[in-house]
């Protein structure tokens, strides 16, 4: 799920909207509201954006805050993210968009810092594996 879909299900869910009927008030199918939701698809065009902030009729800080995830949730990450918390989808697309103008010692840091996150949990899942 990306931090986007996860933002406008529960925003839908707290108005008591179901997917169909807001999809049907967006013109678009619920089969793509529904993909939209769980990530398997990434941002909404602008205009489609726009429509839903409409929608929800959202306060500013809410449309700021759905732009703002929107943008984190770019289709074209490389990284497989399905499953996965929304965080790990915000983290995959932050890094694709600023990974060609971060200094290289700030990659270097950032890359030495997920090693050792990785480490950690390989060795858990290791241990998990080795407990059954």
């Amino acid at each position: 799920m990306t931090p986007f879909g996860e933002k406008i299900r529960v925003m839908r869910k707290e108005r008591g909207v179901t997917q169909g009927e807001m999809a049907a008030a967006l013109g678009i199918s619920s089969a793509y509201l529904s993909a939209l939701e769980h990530g398997r698809r990434g941002r909404p065009t602008w205009e489609l954006l726009q429509r839903i902030i409409g929608y929800l009729n959202v306060i500013w800080d809410e449309a700021e805050e759905l732009e703002r995830l929107a943008e984190l949730s770019h289709p074209k990450v490389t990284v497989e993210t399905a499953g996965l918390s929304p965080e790990a989808t915000a983290l995959a697309n932050r890094l694709a968009e600023t990974i060609a103008i971060l200094p290289a010692g700030d990659i270097k840091r950032l890359l030495a810092e997920l090693e050792t996150a990785a480490t950690r949990a390989e060795a858990a899942l290791k241990e998990k594996r080795r407990r059954r």
